[in-house]
C-alpha cells in the first residue's frame, strides 16, 4: 500500500523509483562505496530498505545511534551489527554457507571493527558480495574522539582491500556528510577514492498527482481532482507528507481536517528536528523563521535576526547560512532564500 506510514520494504510498494534502484544496482556493483542522497522524507530509507531485501546486507541507523548519547562508539556498531543476528543467519542458511561469524558470540569490547568487516567480506565472497549500510551517515562525524576519522579509515582499507563488501551511506545532511568523508580532502583517509552518488530528488507535480491518486484507487476511495491539486500545491513533492495526507484524508473524508491532522502530526516530527537545530544555534531556527516569513535575502534575515535580539556579525551569518544549505534545510536561487520542504514554512509561521 501507497499510504502506509512504515518504511516501505519491498520495492512493488514504492512509487516511481525504477531509475533510482537501477542507478543503485550499477554504482553498487561498479564502486565499494555508494552515497544515497536527498532530502529528509524523500524516500532514500525505503529505497534502501527494498534493496536490502533483495541483496545480502545489514541496515544501521546512525541517527538512532547518534540519538541514544549523541555519541557514537565502536561498541555502539558492534553491537548493532550483533542485533542483524537473526538476519545474518538466514543469509547463511539461503545461501548453504558454512561459515563461523565468530563476532556474533563475544562481547563488543573484545571485537574489532576490522575484523567484523572481514568477516563480512568473507561473507560476500560466498554471497556474490555484501552489503553494510549506514542510514543518515553524517551523524558518524561523532564516531569515536577524532570526528568519525578511525571509521574513514575502515572504509579506505575496506575500499581498497574488502572486495566483496560494499557500503552504502544514505545522507538528508548532503554537505555535512560529503565534508565528513572528504573524498577531495587531501588530509581525510578516503581522499581520491571516487564513489557512486544517488539522488534521490521529491516528485514533479504530475508525478506527485498522480501518487496520489495511485494511493487512494488502491484504498477504493474516488477522490477529485481539486482535493489532490490543492494537497500537491501545499505539500509539493515530498513522499512522506504525501503519504502522510493519503492517511489522513481516508479517515477524514474531508480536506481542511486532513490537511490540519496532517500538519499537527508534521509540527511534532518537525519540532524535534528544529530543537535539535536549535542545540547547535538558536541563530539556525532564527534564520528559519526569517525566510518563512518572507525576509528571503541576506541583508533582510540580518535585519530580521537583530530585531529579535540575535544580532549576527556578517561572516557569522554566511556560516550560517551556508551550515543550513549544507544540511538541506535551505537553497539560495538568484540570491534569494527559500525553505527546502515547505512544510517548514507552514510550521514556522504559526509559530
Amino acid at each position: 500500500m501507497l499510504f502506509d506510514l512504515r518504511p516501505k520494504e519491498r520495492r512493488e510498494d514504492i512509487f516511481d523509483r525504477e531509475k533510482e534502484f537501477k542507478d543503485l544496482e550499477k554504482s553498487v556493483e561498479k564502486y565499494p562505496l555508494t552515497l544515497l542522497l536527498g532530502i529528509r522524507r524523500v524516500g532514500k530509507s525505503s529505497i534502501l530498505r527494498a534493496y536490502l531485501n533483495e541483496n545480502p546486507g545489514i541496515l544501521i541507523d546512525c541517527r538512532e545511534l547518534y540519538a541514544e548519547s549523541g555519541h557514537i562508539t565502536k561498541d555502539d556498531l558492534i553491537r548493532e551489527i550483533q542485533s542483524k543476528r537473526g538476519l545474518l543467519q538466514r543469509t547463511l542458511t539461503k545461501f548453504k554457507i558454512k561459515l563461523n561469524l565468530w563476532f556474533l558470540e563475544i562481547e563488543p569490547e573484545e571485537a574489532s571493527l576490522r575484523e567484523v568487516f572481514r568477516e563480512l567480506n568473507e561473507l560476500g565472497e560466498k554471497t556474490g558480495r555484501f552489503i553494510i549500510a549506514f542510514d543518515e551517515a553524517q551523524y558518524l562525524r561523532f564516531y569515536g574522539s577524532r570526528g568519525g576519522k578511525e571509521l574513514l579509515a575502515l572504509f579506505a582499507h575496506a575500499y581498497d582491500s574488502l572486495p566483496n563488501l560494499r557500503i552504502i551511506l544514505t545522507g538528508s545532511e548532503v554537505g555535512l556528510l560529503h565534508d565528513f568523508l572528504g573524498v577531495d580532502n587531501y588530509e581525510s583517509p578516503l581522499y581520491g577514492r571516487v564513489g557512486g552518488e544517488i539522488y534521490v530528488r521529491p516528485f514533479d507535480e504530475k508525478t506527485s498527482k498522480e501518487f496520489l491518486r495511485t494511493g487512494f484507487r488502491e484504498a477504493g476511495l474516488d477522490v477529485s481532482e481539486d482535493t489532490i491539486d490543492r494537497a500537491v500545491a501545499l505539500l509539493d513533492g515530498i513522499p512522506g507528507w504525501l503519504v502522510l495526507f493519503g492517511v489522513k484524508y481516508l479517515e477524514a473524508r474531508d480536506f481542511e481536517k486532513a490537511m490540519e491532522a496532517t500538519l499537527n502530526v508534521a509540527k511534532g516530527l518537525l519540532f524535534g528536528e528544529l530543537g535539535e537545530l536549535e542545540r547547535r544555534s538558536r541563530r539556525y531556527t532564527g534564520i528559519l523563521r526569517a525566510i518563512a516569513l518572507g525576509y528571503n535575502r541576506w541583508s533582510l534575515i540580518r535585519d530580521y535576526l537583530a530585531v529579535k535580539g540575535m544580532k549576527t556579525p556578517e561572516p557569522r551569518l554566511y556560516e550560517l547560512l551556508k551550515n543550513l544549505k549544507k544540511m538541506g534545510w535551505i537553497e539560495e536561487v538568484n540570491e534569494e532564500y527559500r525553505l527546502v520542504d515547505p512544510i517548514i514554512r507552514l510550521v514556522l509561521r504559526g509559530l
